[in-house]
């Protein structure tokens, strides 16, 4: 009788989510986003010289010692296997000129990694981006060494940049965000081919477009992420541009458009940063939704900002994600369509007529 309870109670026993089971682990889903983020980091060390490798070996490297090191210190299992460490290290580094340095992407790490991830709980608490949020620290902090020079250096790999004159000029997204004086500015075929390819100046992960999307592609077929936020984000950022350009430049505008789409961090952010599994909805619906906001306030902060707006803009749809979830989470069976707020005021109006 004792040994059918026992059955009877563990047929009974509850879980937390999720309640599916899957071949993939995080480690397995982590290795192949590595897989799709390589061919960026060779391309890079191709334009840019061995000190783009330098610099993401310190990302790396500083991330995964600063996770193991808070593990240890608050005795917690220990989670750099899951390869989570790595992911952040090279999308950290992937943001940065390589022309930065070394101890800058020491300090990044230190805030994407213990500030943003791990005093929240861990991987799956962070409400933003780690990688991301270490940027946009840097951004703000060390303002001039995060800039990218116009021109390209090709550096050794542990070789110190010396600023130049001449080599802060225009990128070719700053040279479409500062309005011309007077007339109009127009783009060549050639010089976004370039973008296309990588072969203009930029951070060490957002030069090759082509890559980006070679990445996307391996993503989608080994189904680690779903079409919905690229596509989305990019869209919404190729219409606005395409039909509402900034000063100076003319209406339905390819060049242009393709100029937004293929300079900056666009690309990089919509496929590597954007997609992050913690900070994004879950739903398809809700991805579309986050997409097309990530897009609009890229265009807004580029338009006003005159700045590459894709980390600023996807940090701050991260924020929002809990509310686009929680209007997009398809309604439970036998549940009122009526938002909570408003089943709250008819509830109190029937207690107190």
């Amino acid at each position: 009788m004792t040994e059918e309870r026992t059955k009877k109670a563990h047929l009974l026993m509850g879980s937390t989510a999720p309640h599916t089971r899957s071949p993939k682990s995080t480690r397995i889903i982590m290795l192949d986003v590595i897989i799709a983020l390589i061919p960026l980091l060779i391309w890079a060390c191709y334009v840019f010289g061995l000190r783009a490798l330098s610099v993401s070996a310190v990302s790396v490297l500083s991330c995964v010692l600063f996770e193991l090191l808070f593990d240890l210190i608050t005795k917690k299992p220990l989670t750099i296997g899951d390869l989570s460490a790595v992911i952040t290290g090279l999308l950290l580094a992937y943001a940065l000129p390589h022309t930065v340095p070394l101890w800058m992407p020491v300090a990044g790490a230190f805030i994407s990694i213990v500030i943003v991830k791990m005093l929240f709980g861990g991987l799956g608490k962070n409400l933003v981006n780690p990688a991301l949020a270490g940027k946009a620290c840097m951004m703000f902090c060390f303002s001039s060494a995060m800039t990218v020079p116009s021109v390209l250096v090709k550096l050794g790999a542990f070789e110190k940049y010396i600023p130049v004159e001449g080599a802060w000029g225009t990128t070719p997204l700053s040279s479409i965000l500062t309005p011309p004086s007077e007339g109009t500015m127009a783009l060549s075929f050639e010089s976004v081919l370039d973008q296309f390819l990588g072969y203009e100046t930029g951070t060490i992960g957002e030069v090759s477009a082509l890559l980006i999307l070679v990445g996307f592609i391996y993503l989608l077929v080994r189904k680690v992420i779903t079409w919905h936020i690229p596509l989305s984000f990019m869209a919404t950022v190729a219409l606005i541009t395409f039909a509402l350009p900034d000063n100076g430049f003319e209406r339905f505008d390819f060049m242009y458009m393709l100029t937004h789409l293929f300079s900056g961090g666009l690309m990089l952010g919509a496929v590597f940063m954007a997609t992050d599994y913690v900070t994004c909805p879950i739903t398809a619906k809700g991805r579309v939704v986050f997409g097309i906001g990530c897009g609009l306030l890229t265009v807004l902060i580029r338009y006003f900002g005159e700045r590459d707006g894709v980390a600023l803009a996807i940090l701050a749809m991260n924020l929002l994600v809990y509310f686009i979830d929680k209007i997009t989470v398809p309604r439970p069976l036998g549940t009122s369509r009526k938002p909570l707020f408003a089943r709250l005021i008819k509830k109190a109006e029937q207690e107190h007529p």
